[in-house]
């Protein structure tokens, strides 16, 4: 007999469309601040959640972000038609605040992304907005990416192995779906 294993999102976990082609998406990881900020700005510690590449910590520096979404989690899932195992993006920075803000271009003319970090007790809110979507198709990738991306890094975080529950591959999917639910046409 094959058994229908539902993941159960909380609400608040979903990002939401707060302006115009923009993403907005929260979470609350265990602290302190210097720590997360470490997931943000330090390419090892970012390769484990998003994407690897070094990044000199000063504003106007260019980078390189580098996408290996296989090896998010193990096993990494069904990687989607049109995705290939490895992806590259040059980045600016715009704007840089240790350890409360990071923002930089989202490679060339694909907006911007800004990270916000607060401190709540012995916790820290991480606010992502990522701005100048192009259109719906994007939109609803995005959303889902930074969604799976931030279910890794919290898992991390939480000193959990992230995909325990479902994998990379199968949560984009399964979230993008979602999200074409949520966001209107």
């Amino acid at each position: 007999m094959n058994q229908i294993t539902t993941i159960a999102t909380p609400e608040a976990d979903y990002g939401v469309v707060s302006a115009p082609q923009t993403v907005r998406i929260e979470r609350l990881l265990p602290g302190p601040i210097e720590r997360i900020w470490s997931y943000l700005t330090e390419g090892e510690l970012r390769r484990q959640w998003l994407a690897a590449g070094d990044m000199q910590l000063e504003e106007g520096a260019s980078f390189e972000l580098v996408w290996r979404n296989d090896e998010l989690t193990d096993p990494p899932g069904q990687r989607p038609e049109g995705f290939g195992a490895e992806n590259r993006m040059r980045s600016r920075i715009t704007e840089l605040d240790p350890p409360r803000r990071l923002a930089f271009t989202w490679g060339e003319g694909g907006g911007d992304v800004t990270f916000d970090l607060e401190p709540k007790g012995d916790q820290v809110l991480l606010t992502v907005l990522h701005r100048g979507i192009s259109d719906r198709a994007n939109l609803l990738m995005i959303g889902a990416g930074w969604h799976v991306h931030l279910d890794v890094l919290t898992a991390r975080a939480n000193g959990e192995t992230p995909g325990a529950r479902e994998t990379f591959w199968d949560g984009w999917t399964r979230l993008r779906a979602e999200y074409d639910r949520r966001i209107p046409a």
